[in-house]
């Protein structure tokens, strides 16, 4: 069994305000992007403390030592595990990683939401979209996207969807990630909440040369006073003829959409780049 979980980027994000539980409250238009992980999964006959047989991740460095308790995947199989019991067997689960961490891209959510999909999918466990939606939640605001799958307004802490038409057909799209690790709890030590003059959701219907004036991402302000390298990449993006750049979620991933296909290892070497096609 495998399967290819995506990455996102964000079309504008907007803080909007600080919730009493002291989360945020934000405003964000999901985009998906067709750079993936792979994820294995294969039933298997022994059993290991988490239920697992066997966990492994390969690929591109993770940021930080996380256990693999503490892995979104793991998470995602024994939050089904416990409720499904015996219908769940033991599996032995390996993950090639693409997406890179701390980028804003949704790498660890969008692996958690695929094993929520594939479990399901294969052991028969009869959940619908909906179903796998309210599941998604407990293990990250971001997972729940990963299901839809779609261009998607969110509001909420990115946990309330609202399926978008909107195509970026023929734009060329340029990621590129700086060797700096955003963890999400630095990205919000400077943010200040404010609605925005305009929401994106209705920036992204207007025209996109005109989103480079109204479509903002709060977390610029701080990610760039912390990191003004990564700020300087969105600069150079420009430079290189973007219509339109901008850090994706958190950070520290940024990307430019083109109106022509871009060359990137003279604009960014020794860092993590993805071009497409959309």
């Amino acid at each position: 069994m495998i399967t290819y979980p995506i990455a996102k980027i964000n079309l504008g994000l907007n803080v909007v305000e600080r919730r009493p539980d002291g989360y945020h409250n934000l405003e964000t238009v999901f985009f998906p992007v067709p750079l993936t992980d792979v994820l294995k999964v294969r039933r298997c006959g022994n059993t290991g403390s988490l239920g697992v047989w066997e966990f492994g991740s390969s690929g591109i460095q993770e940021y930080g030592n996380a256990s693999v308790q503490d892995n979104l995947v793991a998470k995602a199989y024994r939050l089904l595990k416990e409720e499904f019991g015996g219908r769940l067997p033991a599996v032995d689960v390996q993950l090639f990683k693409a997406i890179p961490s701390q980028a804003g891209m949704g790498g660890g959510s969008s692996d958690a939401a695929s094993m929520l999909m594939l479990l399901n999918r294969e052991f028969g466990l009869g959940l619908n979209t909906q179903e796998l939606i309210e599941r998604a939640k407990m293990l990250g605001a971001d997972c729940p996207f990963f299901i839809l799958g779609c261009p998607a307004y969110a509001e909420g802490i990115g946990e309330r969807l609202k399926p978008v038409k909107l195509s970026l057909s023929g734009w060329h799209l340029c990621v590129v990630r700086p060797n700096i690790g955003v963890p999400t709890r630095d990205a919000f030590a400077l943010i200040k909440p404010q609605r925005p003059a305009k929401n994106c959701l209705d920036v992204v219907h207007q025209p996109i040369e005109t989103w480079r004036d109204d479509l903002k991402n709060d977390f610029e302000q701080s990610v760039f006073t912390l990191h003004p390298a990564i700020g300087e990449l969105k600069e150079r993006l420009y430079t290189m003829g973007a219509t339109y750049a901008a850090m994706s979620g958190s950070g520290s991933a940024l990307f430019g959409l083109f109106d022509h296909e871009v060359k990137t290892e003279k604009h960014f070497p020794d860092m993590f780049t993805f071009t497409t096609k959309l």
